[in-house]
Parts: C-alpha cells; structure tokens; sequence
C-alpha cells in the first residue's frame, strides 16, 4: 500500500501522496478470543439448559456479547495503522474502519523525527494513547515509528513501515512550504 519509490527517485521530487502502514498480527488473536465470547455468549443465549432462573443466564449472555464486543471491536481498531502524507496534510487513520483518524496540517508542523524502536511498553499499551511527560501515539506494534514534533510544543508518534521514508518525505514537504529565510529545523 505505497505509492512511493525506495531509494529510487533521483530528481528528489516527492510524489504528490506517500502512504505507509504498519499491522500488528497479533491483534488478530485477540479479536478471534472477542468472537469466540460472543459466539459463546449466543450459544447461551439459544442453547441454554440452565435451571437456576432467567437473570444469570440473562446476565451471562449479556456479559459474554458485551465483552466480545469490545474486545473485538477494540482489538479491530488497532490491527494496523495507515499514515498518509501528503502537501498540505498528514493523515493518520486507524484499523478497518479508519477510525480513530487525526488529521495534521504540515502548517503545523516543526520537524520529524526517525525513532527505531518503539514499544508498547513505553506507551502504557497498544491503541492511541496519550502520556504527559511524552505526548500522544498510535502504537500497533514494535518497531520503527515517527514522532512529529507539533508548533505547539507537543509530539504525536506513529508505528509505520519504512519510518525513514516517512521522515524523509515530511521533511522534504516541510522545506518546500517554508518561506524565504525561514529558518532550518
């Protein structure tokens, strides 16, 4: 899913969109654990031989779909992240559904930075998280990601593939949109 060269373009011009992504294979188990609860939660439901009354196996079928749910749906959401960068913009969007997605105006933009092992661990988990003395990061898997450093003082990390073609391409817009005499970053 890129639609940019590696290493090959030698007029250093970028292409008008680069794409890049990162998936987290692991996630796929736990969304399978989410179906099987709720597969688990209507097997109850429709096969049900309990006798000690309708409210714990109300409960129980409740519990089992509610919880297969969001481990599924949350699991779905992370499987990977897609970073989208283009002139003027920055998209991130996560999972199937593109959702969470947060969109980055270059114009806001300082500088971006290769990073070559980011964790989990340092960000309390996968998904969006947000850390205070750190900043906020999309995290799918461990690897190569890309910290954008924001006008505002903040940063915002992402996990992706080929993190050093990302950096290069962001930078190379970022040059392109200074004004004369700005100065380097």
């Amino acid at each position: 899913m890129r639609d940019h060269a590696h290493g090959e373009n030698a007029s250093h011009q970028h292409p008008d969109v680069w794409t890049g992504r990162a998936t987290n294979r692991v996630q796929w188990l736990l969304a399978l654990i989410g179906a099987a609860c709720m597969a688990l939660g209507i097997e109850l439901a429709v096969d049900s031989a309990w006798t000690s009354g309708s409210a714990p196996l109300i409960m129980a079928v409740v519990g089992c779909i509610a919880a297969g749910l969001l481990v599924l749906f949350g699991t779905l959401a992370f499987v990977h992240v897609a970073l989208k960068v283009e002139d003027e913009h920055l998209e991130v969007r996560c999972g199937h559904i593109g959702l969470p997605r947060r969109r980055i105006p270059l114009s806001h933009v300082v500088g971006a930075t290769y990073i070559s092992h980011v964790t989990p661990r340092h960000w309390g988990g996968w998904g969006y998280r947000w850390r205070p003395e750190k900043g906020t990061a999309v995290v799918v898997r461990r690897g190569e990601g890309v910290v954008l450093e924001l006008w505002d003082g903040h940063t915002f990390t992402i996990t992706v593939d080929d993190a050093e073609a990302a950096v290069r391409e962001i930078e190379a817009r970022l040059g392109s949109t200074k004004p004369p005499g700005a100065p380097a970053h």
